[in-house]
């Protein structure tokens, strides 16, 4: 399973009330090919793996993702250009 550090859930949370307008939409994690994930709005679907942040559901994670990433950690990190979700292996 995916692991989301609560810093991560801020910034998700912070990136889902500025990109998404619509009510019931949570971002979704995909893989966008080579090694590459973005994060697109969505609705949840059976079998999601499903973070929440105090109450609001903010990522979505399908089965076959969270298989690829089951020993992969998201965090948020400070850079110049200002807080950035990162993926990680973790430890």
């Amino acid at each position: 399973m995916l692991i989301v550090t609560e810093r991560a859930k801020e910034e998700l949370r912070v990136v889902l009330s500025d990109s998404v307008d619509e009510p019931g939409l949570s971002l979704r994690l995909v893989s966008s090919g080579r090694g590459q994930f973005g994060l697109v709005p969505d609705v949840e679907k059976e079998g999601d793996q499903v973070v929440a942040h105090e109450g609001i559901n903010v990522l979505l994670i399908d089965e076959e993702v969270s298989v690829v990433l089951e020993s992969a950690m998201i965090d948020c990190r400070e850079t110049p250009e200002g807080p950035r979700l990162v993926l990680a292996k973790r430890t």
